[in-house]
């Protein structure tokens, strides 16, 4: 049966322990900084897209692709660095992954172009595709029971949310003092102390025995999900219909389709899809997609809204992903408490609800509305109902499970998590801009405006689509459709923020019914048989 490696013999003597003695505070730290710092990269070019705008001139879903080239292999990645870590150990993963995105934030940052800044962006979410499940699992490893996996893992989301937190402020005051390529350059100098933390710091952990890796299952699952996101994202541009388009999203059905036969048949699968017969892993599965979709939507459309669209400075958009991300540091001793006594079906209600009324508020701000107060009220509720909903989804995912599993089971809550992260750009950016397209033509058609303006006007469109209209310069034959892109893009990104409430709503909906009746979750036993591990994790003691 696969065990957890002890500590090396050369391990530090000063190396103290925390939470009872139970986990090594080093560990803690390294882990903690990683995903911070990971959260960090994945978030940097929200407070940027206007810059982005403005130096490189993205056209169409190009500006959307610096996001999910990021995100793209943390999604379709992170299962596989799970196996790594159990086989190889964690600690290598830490300082490896620290080490990409040390290149890939330098690589950004020398961009001339976008294509380079993809290029960072990839290399740069593959170390975060190593820090992301590596870093929860070498902190899983070192704790034994249910409460202090709890503690731990709420430290662990707080820490992420940090690096959301951190994130804006270092894009606002390096973009609007500065250049974005200081952002990346900062970010890289972050990447680098990380790896030197985690190589002095962190206790090795790992648990390869009946693990391997499953070539079938990566390859599946990563043709599935690239074809998927190659779709949404390149749907808008080129047309729903574009041959391209339907033979993406043809591909994806099959692979991931071939993904789910893969790893039935697998000795060692990268997923053991008989974890989700366990009723509160597969709802805080769905949940995490869904709900984490709702959230980078809404963080996505607020950082088009403000940037692009709006023109307002980096260091005034950071304001707004201060509140999305702050209230997870500050509720952190009352998260951990009530994950400790509270069921988490009322936790992840509670913040579900939360995150669709903002939603369903912010969509009702108009986009002439250029006051950051009118943004207090929605991005706060949001910003409060992630802090609830994190926490609650990864304790409710990882302790659902044996500690032999916590590699697999943080891979795989990380993996949906991010991939409900990397569709909420491409979906809300799909339909958003397909919707101010729709918008702009027919206000164009019936403006009056001189037919040499609406020439200018259409032709820029076509080109750059209604967010290039809105970027030119006033006094320019196609600037005189200005308003005619800035009221259409504001129906855009609003039908956004509708479909991210919408989607929250639907969550907070679903955690209500399925779990409906059950009092607060424990770890499943390592000796249980395995239909009782699939039902059986009720517990005063702490949340799974």
């Amino acid at each position: 049966m696969p065990t957890e490696t002890s500590p090396s013999k050369g391990h530090p003597e000063g190396h103290v322990h925390d939470l009872a003695g139970k986990l090594p505070v080093g560990t803690l730290i390294a882990g903690c900084l990683a995903v911070c710092l990971a959260q960090i990269a994945l978030a940097i070019p929200a407070t940027l897209n206007g810059l982005f705008q403005q130096d490189l001139h993205p056209i169409g879903s190009q500006l959307t692709w610096i996001s999910d080239a990021f995100l793209l292999p943390v999604t379709v990645l992170e299962l596989t660095f799970g196996v790594l870590g159990d086989l190889f150990g964690r600690k290598r993963l830490l300082v490896g992954g620290s080490a990409l995105i040390v290149l890939g934030e330098a690589v950004a940052a020398a961009s001339s172009g976008v294509h380079q800044l993809w290029i960072g962006q990839v290399i740069a979410g593959l170390g975060a595709a190593a820090l992301f499940p590596t870093s929860l699992a070498v902190i899983a490893a070192g704790t034994h029971t249910a409460r202090d996996r709890a503690r731990t893992i709420t430290i662990w989301a707080a820490a992420l949310s940090s690096g959301g937190f951190i994130a804006p402020v270092l894009g606002g005051v390096t973009g609007n003092y500065g250049s974005w390529r200081w952002s990346f350059i900062v970010v890289a100098a972050l990447g680098a102390v990380s790896a030197s933390v985690s190589r002095l710091l962190a206790r090795d952990s790992s648990a390869p025995e009946g693990r391997s890796l499953d070539l079938g299952g990566q390859i599946t699952i990563g043709v599935g999900m690239f074809a998927l996101l190659y779709a949404v994202i390149q749907g808008p541009a080129d047309g729903w219909s574009a041959p391209a388009v339907v033979t993406a999203f043809v591909v994806a059905a099959v692979f991931i389709a071939l993904f789910v036969v893969a790893e039935t048949r697998a000795r060692s699968p990268l997923l053991r899809l008989d974890l989700f017969a366990n009723r509160a892993f597969a709802v805080a599965s769905i949940v995490a997609v869904v709900g984490m979709f709702s959230f980078l939507g809404t963080a996505y459309a607020t950082s088009i809204r403000l940037g692009p669209i709006q023109h307002q400075s980096p260091l005034r958009s950071s304001v707004a992903f201060i509140m999305l991300n702050g209230f997870n540091l500050l509720l952190m001793p009352l998260i951990s408490r009530l994950l400790e006594r509270v069921s988490s079906r009322w936790i992840l209600t509670a913040g579900l609800a939360l995150i669709a009324a903002g939603d369903l508020l912010a969509a009702r701000l108009p986009v002439s509305d250029l006051t950051l107060t009118a943004l207090i009220l929605p991005l706060g509720l949001v910003g409060i109902g992630f802090a609830l909903t994190v926490s609650s989804i990864t304790a409710t995912a990882v302790n659902t499970v044996p500690v032999r599993y916590a590699g697999m089971a943080s891979a795989s809550t990380s993996l949906l998590r991010d991939f409900g992260f990397t569709l909420g750009p491409a979906v809300i950016g799909a339909i958003a801009l397909s919707n101010a397209a729709s918008h702009f033509t027919t206000g164009l058609a019936s403006s009056s405006l001189s037919p040499a303006a609406k020439a200018a006007a259409t032709a820029v469109v076509k080109e750059g689509g209604p967010l290039a209209v809105n970027s030119v310069p006033a006094a320019s034959p196609p600037g005189a459709a200005h308003s005619i892109a800035l009221d259409a893009l504001g129906n855009g990104y609003s039908l956004g923020y509708v479909i991210c409430g919408i989607a929250a709503l639907a969550s907070c909906l679903l955690t209500l019914a399925a779990l409906r009746g059950r009092g607060p979750d424990t770890v499943a036993s390592e000796n249980a048989p395995a239909q009782a591990r699939g039902r059986s994790f009720v517990s005063r003691r702490g949340p799974a």
